[in-house]
């Protein structure tokens, strides 16, 4: 017996980048659920193991694991907690995101677009090489990439990460088809701006500007997001993959 294939037969689901923000709200979806949560932070474990009580706290189950997911040693460590602590990985998140810097085009450097690449190509990469072959296994899984919809919108002086987020896309549509085959779906939930506490500098007006090109006319919350990841996680979207689902307010119609 593969250690992959152990366990009581509740699925489990690793969501990277999970302490705060979108994470915390995914991994709390996931868990109402019914999904068993490794909650992989880098830096807040504080806030790591507050989401990890709250979860248990409403009768879920979550165990927190640091990692940075950019680094092939870590990700391999994180990998083998996560087995040992559940027995297995069902769904794999990929939320994990670094700072964002707003570059002009004459500012940028390589390394700049290396360090989005690093996040939203390397990291996704790195963690479904190691994951896929037990879902394979099982002829069951779900990828979902959070991306955003800055690819459709072209900001400026954002290329670094516009280019790393299309680039995720561009994984999320190739690996839909190669995976496909073997019962795993591969989807992407593409956020507009939803402030979190990363956005805590954001003023009022900057927010209320946003939400004036809404079609909804309002910001979302990280809720929003969460329920996307939480149904693409599900049995109910087992005929869905390949997909970008907007969760904008309509932001990205064309």
């Amino acid at each position: 017996m593969h250690i992959d294939d152990a366990g009581d037969g509740t699925r489990v689901a690793l969501v990277t980048g999970a302490s705060r923000g979108l994470g915390a709200a995914i991994s709390s979806a996931l868990a109402r659920d019914g999904f068993a949560v490794a909650v992989n932070f880098a830096r807040d474990k504080a806030a790591a193991d507050r989401l990890r009580e709250q979860i248990t706290d409403s009768g879920g189950r979550a165990e927190v694991f640091r990692a940075d997911v950019t680094d092939e040693g870590e990700v391999d460590a994180l990998y083998r907690a996560v087995l040992a602590q559940f027995g297995r990985i069902d769904v794999l998140v990929l939320n994990a995101t670094g700072p964002q810097p707003l570059l002009g085009l004459e500012e940028l450097s390589w390394r700049d677009m290396l360090d989005q690449l690093e996040f939203f190509v390397k990291s996704p990469l790195l963690l479904a090489q190691r994951v896929v072959p037990a879902m394979r296994r099982r002829g069951w899984g779900r990828i979902v990439n959070i991306g955003s919809e800055v690819v459709e919108l072209g900001v400026p002086s954002s290329s670094a990460y516009v280019s790393a987020k299309g680039a995720q896309l561009g994984l999320t549509r190739s690996w839909a088809r190669e995976l496909g085959p073997h019962g795993i779906t591969v989807n992407l939930v593409a956020p507009g701006w939803i402030p979190t506490d990363r956005h805590a500098d954001s003023s009022d007006e900057e927010k209320a500007d946003y939400a004036s090109g809404v079609p909804l006319g309002q910001l979302g919350s990280p809720e929003d997001v969460a329920e996307a990841v939480a149904y693409l996680a599900s049995d109910r979207a087992r005929f869905v993959t390949g997909q970008r689902i907007a969760v904008n307010g309509g932001n990205t119609l064309t």
